[in-house]
């Protein structure tokens, strides 16, 4: 029995339970993937005891001696990895890195240009129930209704009648390759800075799989917890001459302490993303998508944009009369873990949505590959056709839990008893 079981075996069984059904069932969320086993001792040590507002040699407290060694090597690390000439390791999460990139770049009421929720960008990108949109005007381009891909020349056409202030690329629900050299050729016409939010790409962009956008955006912001495989957190690059501004926007201008202990992961995570076997890794994720996009298209179902250049896939389940809150239910209860989302010019409202957002980081991580993913494509039309057939279902479930419990969860596995 742990330490955690005899102070407060409440919380403890509970996590337990949790343990079971990452272990027992197939995460398939584009946005969540596993940590290894040194990221999690990471998070869980005593860093997590000690107040380092401030940067490395600019501390508002002592004793930070050794955090400062921590947060010097995370963004050493991240320099490296990604070849950016500044990095900021603070922010909590994606959220904060983007609003203090806003705060750095704009003033109050500015106009930026980004992608439209509905149609692949983030709630943070200017979305009217964030406060983005409250402190900023964001106008919007999206995809061409055909080809269901970037726009550009929307882009380029918006940018010229609003001069935005920035313009913001990067997506949470787009499964083809960024163009970041075109899109920084219209943020040069137009006079803008160019952000990258590579949340969901980073990973992929660190492994080379996906063109980087270091080289041309004047700003780049990601999670670490996605394709990267870190703790769920978040980081600013920008070019050197920003490098004041966005520190002063992310401290003092939005957090207060930083999570040392969740640095200290990040820097572990930064470190595994430069050796040969995440680059496979990377390499993986992306064939074993692709694979799963054609299994999927060969039973049937409608692909967003016809396929996927990158870790994700965009399956449009109203084709066949289901919404996408129903088919993540219903994929839920067999323990097939999935998010609803909207597909491009979706006639349901996003609470409800037309499609479902499939992603390959944590499948890939424990290990499956295309032979599973074929698997796992039949199962999800298995349990789609046969929703209303709890015989069916119950099926469904117990494949799903054969085959899980066949590929260990990184992190959990490794741990010690």
């Amino acid at each position: 029995m742990g330490v955690l079981e005899r102070a407060d075996p409440e919380v403890a069984a509970i996590i337990r339970r949790e343990e079971d059904r990452q272990t027992y069932g197939l995460e398939m969320m584009a946005s969540e993937n596993y940590v290894s086993a040194a990221v999690l001792e990471a998070m869980g040590s005593v860093l997590t005891n000690k107040y380092a507002e401030g940067y490395p040699g600019n501390r508002y407290y002592g004793g930070c001696q050794h955090v400062d060694e921590i947060e010097s090597l995370a963004i050493q690390r991240a320099k490296d990895l990604f070849g950016a000439e500044h990095v900021n390791v603070q922010p909590h999460s994606g959220a904060d890195a983007n609003m203090a990139a806003y705060l750095a770049l704009m003033e109050l009421g500015d106009t930026a240009l980004a992608m439209r929720l509905d149609q692949g960008g983030h709630l943070t990108h200017g979305h009217k129930v964030n406060a983005s949109s409250w402190l900023f005007r964001f106008v919007h381009y999206g995809v061409d209704r055909e080809t269901e891909r970037l726009d550009y020349d929307e882009m380029l056409a918006l940018a010229r009648e609003h001069r935005p202030k920035l313009i913001v690329v990067g997506a949470t629900a787009y499964p083809r390759i960024i163009d970041f050299a075109r899109a920084r050729e219209i943020a040069d016409e137009v006079g803008a800075y160019l952000m990258a939010d590579i949340a969901h790409i980073a990973g992929l962009v660190a492994a080379g799989v996906h063109p980087s956008p270091v080289p041309y955006a004047h700003v780049v912001t990601t999670t670490t917890h996605k394709t990267l495989r870190g703790p769920r957190s978040a980081m600013v690059m920008c070019r050197q001459e920003l490098a004041e501004k966005i520190d002063r926007a992310v401290f003092p201008g939005l957090q207060g302490g930083p999570h040392m202990h969740i640095i200290a992961a990040k820097a572990v995570c930064f470190a595994e993303a430069k050796r040969p076997e995440f680059a496979d890794y990377q390499r993986r994720t992306v064939e074993n998508a692709r694979v799963l996009a054609e299994e999927l298209m060969s039973l049937g179902w409608r692909i967003v944009s016809g396929g996927t250049d990158n870790h994700l896939v965009l399956v449009d389940v109203g084709q066949k009369g289901i919404s996408g809150k129903k088919a993540e239910k219903v994929l839920d209860s067999v323990g097939i873990y999935c998010n609803k989302n909207a597909i491009p010019f979706d006639p349901r409202p996003p609470a409800v949505g037309s499609g479902i957002r499939l992603g390959t980081p944590g499948l890939t991580s424990r290990g499956m590959g295309p032979d599973e993913m074929r698997r796992i494509a039949r199962l999800i039309d298995a349990a789609l056709a046969g929703r209303d057939d709890e015989t069916a279902l119950e099926r469904v479930r117990g494949e799903v839990r054969e085959l899980a419990g066949a590929f260990p969860v990184p992190g959990i596995s490794e741990r010690a008893p």
